[in-house]
């Protein structure tokens, strides 16, 4: 079968083609550049954890060395800290990495991967779809044709893929824009990341009053101005000009040394385009939707789009078209960006002032500090990572279904699981790898060898119902999960979402669930639906 053409060479094209690789699906990357990235460290990426344990697993890159997981964070307004947050395990801390160490990583990973072919210089121009497959031209040094099953346009917020597939993309333009900064610095926290809101000091400079700082390796921040609304050129000396007034108001005396490193001015944009899939051709990233207010960064949920889609991809391309499991990429990820968009747009103009919800909603400083961290750690309505709740890969009505601490169709939780060879390890390492996972929880097991406790109880029953399940799935055994009983059975997609939740091993119930996951009952592709026709 052909491979999976992925237009884009950027983070979550290249995301997207070594987790397929992992799942034994061969792709060609269509990279319009030479297939180097420059260093900015202006140009960073906030991961939560679940993305951050996603890169780990496909680039082996300790990102706790290549990045900097935040200490704590710490909300000022004026001379008053309004907030103050220590992470520890119970709330592990956002991972802040600059987008180049990431993008390099994933390059270096790629480079050894037999499955991936990344050509350079390779700009697309045409997209032809067939019934089997898809044609892709490039133009360029090496212009030549592509022949693949699937295409994903990852090519950015200028998306030719999405052009040449008439798709819309409406939205905001030009919602916030930042003055941006990365420099050398010493500052009274560390490893901390801080936002301060009207600091008393500001008589000049281009900042309207709220400043986020970020910690990076090697003593380097990240620092971020709001821009008041208009186009005003931010020139070098207003930029200079804020770096030294903000350093000086931290440190309460003349401005600390300080080595300037990287500028740059980040405008944000509220756009998510109309579909996501149109026959055999995808959307993901910056291509399909744009947002990064309030904290919300969109490479990290555009590397939920690549996650998304690879174990759907893979399932299609090796055991044939689901047209209901494809399908549900667009109405997962979609609906759960359109979500976070949709309350960063309520609560802009409430923090922001001037009217709008601050004139309907009651609040406070306090209040909407604790609205701007949410956003900050990924918590809450305008922080958290979605969940599929709504998916129409749910199954219905199951009877042997209880609740746990993860509602269905949220990421579950990292525990250890004892694996089918006997070892431990974290369940987020059997992610990824196109099969479903079955976790028995089973007090007790933890401390006895695997020989002692596989042929007993409820295990055979169990490994015959997993046996029996329309899609490879792997059995697992966890000591303990977050509000589950002893013998709950838990089914878990291969992006990590929880399908179920089940009271003792029933096969039936299993079963069903399993195959809801799957998008339902398999079709061949001549009785596809509507949603895989060709507009």
């Amino acid at each position: 079968m052909d491979p999976v053409i992925i237009v884009g060479a950027g983070p979550v094209g290249l995301t997207l083609a070594l987790a397929l690789a992992r799942q034994e699906v061969p792709s060609v990357v269509l990279d319009e550049g030479p297939g180097k990235d420059e260093p900015r460290l202006a140009r960073t990426v906030v991961l939560r954890e679940d993305t951050a344990a996603l890169m780990e697993r496909l680039t082996a890159l300790q990102l706790a060395e290549a990045g900097v997981r935040w200490a704590g964070w710490r909300s000022m307004r004026r001379r008053q800290v309004m907030r103050e947050i220590t992470f520890d395990a119970s709330e592990p801390a956002p991972l802040h990495i600059a987008q180049h160490v990431l993008t390099g990583a994933l390059r270096a990973a790629l480079a050894g991967e037999r499955l991936v072919e990344v050509a350079v210089d390779s700009r697309l121009d045409t997209i032809e779809q067939e019934r089997s497959g898809v044609i892709a031209h490039t133009r360029g040094p090496k212009g030549t044709w592509w022949r693949g099953s699937y295409l994903v346009g990852c090519d950015g917020p200028r998306s030719t893929v999405r052009k040449l597939q008439d798709i819309r993309f409406p939205g905001r333009t030009s919602v916030e824009r930042h003055a941006v900064a990365a420099l050398r610095t010493e500052l009274p926290w560390t490893d901390e990341a801080l936002l301060h809101r009207t600091p008393p000091w500001r008589t000049s400079g281009p900042s309207a009053g709220e400043i986020t700082g970020r910690p990076l390796p090697n003593g380097v921040w990240r620092l971020d101005w709001l821009l008041p609304p208009g186009k005003d050129l931010v020139t070098p000396e207003l930029l200079v000009a804020n770096v030294r007034e903000t350093l000086a108001g931290w440190s309460g005396g003349p401005t600390p040394p300080y080595e300037l490193l990287d500028t740059g001015v980040h405008t944000v944009h509220h756009r998510l385009a109309r579909r996501w899939r149109v026959g055999r051709v995808f959307l993901a990233g910056d291509a399909a939707h744009l947002l990064g207010a309030l904290g919300t960064q969109g490479l990290d949920e555009g590397l939920r789009d690549a996650d998304n889609l690879a174990w759907k991809l893979a399932a299609a391309w090796h055991h044939g078209p689901h047209e209901g499991l494809l399908d549900s990429y667009q109405a997962e990820r979609r609906a759960a960006v359109s979500a976070r968009l949709r309350a960063a747009d309520q609560v802009l103009p409430l923090l922001r002032g001037g009217g709008g919800l601050r004139t309907y909603v009651p609040g406070s400083a306090r209040g909407h500090d604790a609205l701007l961290t949410d956003g900050h750690l990924g918590r809450g309505p305008l922080g958290m990572p979605g969940t599929y709740a709504d998916s129409p890969l749910a199954p219905r009505h199951l009877e042997a279904e209880v609740p746990v601490d993860t509602p269905p169709g949220a990421a579950v939780a990292d525990v250890r699981v004892t694996a089918e060879d006997g070892s431990f390890v974290r369940l987020r390492e059997r992610l990824g790898r196109g099969a479903l996972l079955v976790v028995l929880i089973a007090p007790g097991t933890g401390v006895w060898e695997r020989k002692h406790w596989v042929g007993a109880g409820l295990m055979p029953r169990l490994a015959a119902a997993v046996t029996a399940l329309p899609h490879p799935a792997e059995l697992l055994v966890a000591e303990n999960y977050p509000g589950a009983a002893a013998h709950t059975v838990l089914l878990v997609r291969p992006d990590g979402h929880l399908v179920t939740a089940l009271s003792g091993v029933r096969p039936a119930d299993l079963y069903t669930a399993a195959e809801a996951a799957l998008g339902g009952p398999a079709k061949a592709e001549a009785e596809a639906g509507a949603g895989s026709a060709v507009k």
